[in-house]
């Protein structure tokens, strides 16, 4: 069954797509095994069928998807609306409102982002529920490599926020200014309570995002997310 993603996406990830069925084996294994798996499988792609590849204009890269229910609906950090914002999401808006004063929302829906060009990717897009990184090495980091590549090959200036160690290893596949390339790599360590403060606070990704955006002739980001999602 074909992934639930914009068509603009189709050509840039046709082999990679070819090998997701070994992927989609071991989610089907998963799950009859009576293992919850998250997000739901019609969530898995959410990010790239809200962000078409010719609207990218920021990555935000994040490790695997939260593996509490209810959480993870296949945008990186994010939960529905109703859903209490777990800490990690916390610790990105507390930046947030230190960096461009926008104060923290109620809410952890991005779905405002992903609709202006960010794109809200984990390195992995499955997790076993209660075990973080519990789908690594099955696959699905051939499909994001492939994602990143995608990005990265577009004519227009990109920026690339990597955060956390998994994230970072991407950071090959992008050709920066000082490489002689037009994108803009910024990494800072993952936002969870675990390493926030060795660095991730003050780093202030998104002024620095929106200044890139601006200088290169490309319309910054709103980031302050509706009252009401």
């Amino acid at each position: 069954m074909r992934p639930r993603i914009d068509p603009s996406w189709d050509a840039s990830l046709a082999e990679a797509l070819a090998g997701l069925p070994a992927v989609h084996a071991f989610l089907d294994a998963e799950a009859a095994a009576g293992k919850q798996v998250f997000p739901a499988a019609e969530d898995r792609f959410r990010a790239l069928e809200l962000t078409p590849l010719d609207r990218v204009r920021v990555v935000i890269l994040g490790q695997d998807p939260y593996h509490g229910p209810g959480q993870a609906h296949g945008l990186s950090f994010s939960v529905r609306p109703g859903v209490r914002p777990p800490p990690s999401l916390v610790n990105i808006f507390k930046e947030l409102h230190v960096d461009l004063g926008i104060a923290p929302a109620r809410h952890g829906f991005l779905e405002h982002w992903a609709r202006q060009g960010v794109l809200l990717l984990n390195t992995v897009m499955s997790v076993e529920g209660g075990r973080a990184a519990s789908h690594r090495d099955r696959g699905w980091e051939r499909f994001t490599d492939a994602v990143i590549r995608a990005v990265a090959a577009k004519p227009e200036p990109v920026v690339f926020l990597l955060w956390g160690a998994h994230a970072q290893k991407k950071a090959g596949f992008v050709r920066t200014l000082e490489q002689g390339g037009r994108h803009l790599v910024l990494n800072a360590p993952h936002p969870s309570p675990l390493s926030a403060y060795k660095g991730w606070f003050g780093s202030r990704p998104f002024s620095q995002a929106n200044a890139f955006l601006t200088a290169h002739g490309t319309e910054p980001i709103d980031w302050a997310l509706p009252l009401a999602p």
